[in-house]
């Protein structure tokens, strides 16, 4: 990120930002744009919290113990501003969704902690800073609705960092799903999608400093309804910018999979030929207790619908196994989902308690010695699957945005279009560019390459 102060404070010395970002991409997103509402007030980002001015902890709410391993982190904190005299001056902020969802007893609990700030009110950060002297004890929650914190961010080029290759842009946040295991709803409150026309404008400012790629982020981003023709009509919208030649988005709920957004991923080559659906389950009883609203037959039969309109799409998906109540004949149903759907990746989980969720309070909680061995067996199917699908694209030909230099000379990284990484070695000057690679072999989490002979970098006028 950039750490040259804006004209305003031009003459101010450099103060030192360190934030730590826990959790889901909308939280990495969140964490850079609380460094851009920072920034001109003269805050640089730096890699580690000694010597910092500010320490944010952007925290995630999803998993049981969360909090744990913030209170953990603020005690390292505590004792890095107490032992060093370099750090004595640290103003510690707690932010997202443990911020949202603990705020009070974060505060009662860790008096070391200078305010606490909700994901819907990370906007204030300056007015807080502001204040003389410290703010301990203050706690700005998120009882507001969201248009005021994207109305507040709108940024000025002088307080943007420089874009990447790929970038991260919200389009939508909160949930109206109430699943039974998830706090967003509680910490992130109801769905609310941003206009297009602000969203465009971000993409386009983004697209101006060399982004290729964005990734369209939400809660239940593809419930979003900013325009008319919702989700579909936005990825036409963005596909359209000149310089902007890969558009993706992330997380997708089954029930918001409509017609016109499967449509587009047949017809726009910028649409990444990859998508995250998660299912959660195979087991339909299973799914009815964590209130999913689909069955798996549907989720099926969604399946069949999105592979006919666009056949070479990947898919990745959520499981949670050991949910209350799960019977053997529920977790066999849900290794024979993953077997007919064939994922290219997937996250799984043991099922955890979220405090304040319905499911939290279930009185039939699957031993944890059995959630463990479930989740072994399929984790070990979903590796297979994952391992099988890398290996299926050597020999092919694949256009790989280029984000960075390797570990080594003359090597540079970056993703295909099913989100793999690739190593290949080629010139810096291709870093931010989309150029063609004869895939030649697969490693344990990548994809090694040879440049082919012609470009796919496209000259967007």
């Amino acid at each position: 990120m950039t750490r040259a102060p804006t004209p305003q404070v031009r003459s101010a010395p450099q103060k030192r930002l360190f934030i730590k970002t826990y959790g889901c991409q909308m939280n990495v997103y969140d964490s850079e744009r609380m460094a851009d509402v920072l920034r001109p007030l003269g805050y640089g980002v730096v890699d580690s919290p000694e010597g910092a001015d500010l320490v944010v902890l952007n925290t995630c709410h999803i998993r049981e113990k969360a909090a744990e391993k913030v209170y953990s982190e603020i005690g390292r904190l505590k004792a890095l501003r107490a032992e060093d005299p370099a750090s004595a001056g640290m103003t510690i902020a707690v932010a997202g969704c443990v911020a949202q969802a603990e705020g009070q007893e974060l505060i009662n609990r860790a008096p070391a902690v200078d305010f606490v700030i909700g994901p819907q009110a990370f906007h204030k950060l300056p007015e807080l800073l502001a204040k003389t002297g410290r703010v301990r004890g203050e706690r700005v929650s998120s009882d507001f609705s969201p248009d005021a914190k994207f109305n507040a961010l709108a940024r000025p080029a002088a307080a943007r960092k420089v874009a990447g290759p790929a970038a991260f842009l919200t389009v939508q946040e909160g949930c109206d799903k109430f699943c039974t295991f998830c706090v967003v709803p509680y910490t992130r409150g109801a769905e609310f999608s941003r206009p297009i026309e602000a969203i465009l404008e971000e993409a386009r400012a983004l697209a101006s400093e060399g982004t290729r790629e964005v990734t369209l982020l939400g809660q239940n981003v593809n419930a979003y309804n900013g325009v008319e023709g919702g989700l579909a009509a936005l990825v036409r919208a963005l596909a359209a910018i000149p310089g902007l030649g890969r558009i993706r988005y992330t997380t997708s709920h089954p029930r918001d999979m409509d017609d016109a957004l499967i449509a587009a991923h047949g017809d726009l080559d910028a649409l990444m030929p990859y998508l995250h659906l998660p299912v959660q389950s195979g087991s339909d009883r299973v799914l009815k207790a964590m209130n999913r609203g689909h069955t798996a037959e549907g989720y099926l039969r969604l399946v069949e619908r999105i592979r006919a309109a666009r056949p070479d799409i990947a898919l990745s998906g959520d499981f949670i196994v050991g949910f209350p109540g799960e019977t053997d004949a529920d977790f066999e149903a849900t290794l024979d989902l993953v077997r007919e759907v064939a994922y290219a990746s997937a996250f799984s989980f043991k099922y955890s308690r979220r405090p304040g969720t319905p499911a939290a309070s279930m009185s039939d909680q699957v031993d944890e010695t059995l959630k463990a061995e479930r989740l072994a067996r399929l984790q070990a199917v979903l590796e297979t699957q994952r391992q099988g699908f890398n290996a299926g694209v050597v020999g092919r030909t694949l256009p790989v945005l280029f984000e960075r230099r390797g570990r080594y000379q003359g090597q540079i990284v970056g993703r295909s279009p099913y989100l793999q990484g690739v190593f290949t070695e080629g010139p810096e000057t291709l870093i931010g560019q989309i150029a063609l690679v004869d895939i030649t072999s697969t490693g344990p989490n990548s994809l090694c390459g040879r440049l082919a002979r012609t470009s796919c970098d496209r000259e967007l006028a």
